[in-house]
């Protein structure tokens, strides 16, 4: 009996995946669309609960995801030649994971079966977050959150 085939992700280098292979890796947790503040000393990055305007806040999916780049162009689209910048993304990140040689939480979508995993474990940011709208931003620093792993 052949033994049973890995995941793509689990035998395959973020540079080696196609492109829905690459999609398919986001959790939809939406903390990559929240605001962040570095530190200019430490370069250290700090998470606020203030989200881009287009991140739908209950099902933390991008309202425009094909132009999200146009309309926001401060949007940073995520790509192999990134890699070494991942160190911002959060800790549960597939991204990150994968780019770590890590394995993917048993709550992923790809390993659950369930887009709702991310949420029904709260490792999205659906309910708890704002919209950019509703604080200026030289008052970002007031709104620093620590649930972000």
């Amino acid at each position: 009996m052949a033994a049973p085939v890995k995941p793509f992700w689990q035998r395959k280098t973020l540079a080696d995946m196609s492109s829905d292979e690459w999609e398919s890796l986001c959790d939809g947790c939406g903390k990559c669309c929240l605001h962040k503040l570095q530190d200019e000393e430490t370069d250290e990055v700090y998470y606020t609960n203030v989200a881009c305007r287009y991140l739908d806040h209950f099902t933390c999916r991008c309202k425009d995801y094909s132009h999200r780049a146009e309309q926001v162009p401060e949007c940073i689209t995520l790509t192999v030649a990134d890699i070494d910048a991942f160190h911002w993304l959060p800790n549960t990140c597939a991204y990150r994971l994968v780019a770590e040689g890590k394995d993917l939480p048993s709550w992923h979508h790809l390993v659950s079966g369930s887009r709702d995993s991310v949420h029904n474990v709260d490792a999205s940011v659906a309910g708890r977050v704002i919209a950019e709208g509703e604080v200026d931003e030289e008052n970002y620093e007031e709104h620093v959150i620590h649930w972000v792993e």
